[in-house]
């Protein structure tokens, strides 16, 4: 897990431009989900083609959390990665062809077929949380996944981000949530990214125009 903190600077450049800290003192449960980005083997798994190693240890705190909210009838969604492929030819080009090469590209391509996805066996799952697929980083921008009707149909105007990566498609994800006018919040210890310099810099800018960041404890005390 990242142990950083937001820097007090950055802290005191809030408080000065807003009256506080954070975005938002409390959550109404009633309308409130937990989004779990990308918890899979292809991020997970040891040695996988894009492993994310700290993304094994966010997964106590996210058991944790979900748990603790289902109790309390708060929804959980788990997104899912997944790109369909014919031959060498995939739904993504762009990415394929560019953030990949070589074995990686086809070790990526194989790990990411849709069949082969599922919530990562170390996480605690229940037979009324949702499972939902995405093709793109965010899973708000159209044509990517479907969950932005199914929030909607929930009644969801509030998303707890957790998973991996946190620069990536965390932060890809709760972006485009707050543009769509949905109230984000990224959980900064159920969040991971390959060093603790790109998980702190997603913090200080998400929380500065995007959302609010609180600790998995941080959003139960806020909810009770």
């Amino acid at each position: 897990m990242h142990k950083v903190n937001i820097r007090p600077h950055i802290l005191n450049r809030l408080t000065e431009r807003r009256g506080k800290q954070h975005w938002f003192e409390s959550i109404q449960k009633k309308h409130t989900a937990l989004v779990v980005i990308d918890m899979q083997s292809t991020f997970c798994e040891k040695g996988a083609p894009a492993e994310v190693p700290t993304a094994r240890s966010i997964v106590p705190n996210i058991n944790s959390l979900s748990t603790q909210l289902r109790a309390l009838g708060v929804p959980i969604f788990w997104v899912l990665h997944a790109n369909t492929h014919l031959g060498d030819r995939s739904d993504w080009e762009m990415f394929f062809n560019n953030v990949v090469a070589d074995d990686v590209r086809n070790r990526t391509m194989i790990s990411l077929m849709p069949e082969k996805q599922h919530v990562w066996r170390e996480l605690v799952t229940s037979t009324e949380d949702v499972i939902v697929t995405k093709n793109r980083y965010s899973a708000f921008i159209s044509g990517s996944s479907s969950l932005e009707p199914m929030l909607r149909n929930y009644g969801i105007d509030t998303i707890l981000i957790a998973g991996t990566k946190t620069n990536v498609c965390c932060e890809s994800s709760g972006r485009d949530a707050m543009m769509l006018d949905f109230k984000v919040v990224m959980v900064s210890d159920c969040c991971a990214a390959l060093s603790d310099e790109e998980h702190l810099a997603t913090l200080e800018t998400f929380i500065q125009q995007f959302g609010d960041v609180m600790t998995w404890k941080e959003v139960i005390d806020r909810i009770n």
